[in-house]
């Protein structure tokens, strides 16, 4: 596996039940069944956990949407480019090893926010990963893909 850094972990979100918007949080914790506190933790391993790039919103604010940060369903949020990977790459955050399980589908929730966003995010909501190693990840933490 390369160890070409190629970016930080900007935020980390969790979801709990009951609540609308996403926890900000320093640090979550991860394993096989997702993200530990999150209420989709143990739910789907192969869609558990959600990670997006800044750049996604940086392309809805280009575009006169307004969005704040875990608006799109994300746990993380990097500063680098991830939509080019595929189901079955592997890449690191921290000590964690990360394999894509398949790209993040669009939903009808992005449409409350705006009518533009599902077809503007069409191939860049985010992709789905699986933890391959247990650990935390941090902000700040770097990208290794």
């Amino acid at each position: 596996m390369s160890t070409q850094n190629l970016g930080k972990v900007l935020n980390l979100f969790i979801s709990i039940k009951g609540e609308i918007s996403r926890l900000s949080k320093e640090e979550i914790s991860l394993d096989e069944k997702g993200v530990k506190e999150d209420k989709f933790y143990s739910k789907d391993n192969l869609r558990a956990i959600l990670i997006t790039s800044s750049s996604s919103y940086t392309l809805a604010q280009s575009n006169n949407i307004s969005m704040i940060k875990g608006d799109l369903g994300e746990n993380i949020i990097v500063d680098c480019d991830i939509y080019h990977l595929k189901p079955q790459d592997r890449f690191k955050i921290g000590d964690i090893e990360l394999e894509v399980t398949q790209n993040c589908t669009l939903c009808n929730g992005l449409s409350k926010i705006n009518p533009k966003l599902p077809k503007l995010l069409k191939d860049g909501r985010g992709v789905f990963v699986k933890a391959v190693t247990s650990g935390c990840v941090k902000k700040d933490d770097n990208v290794y893909l």
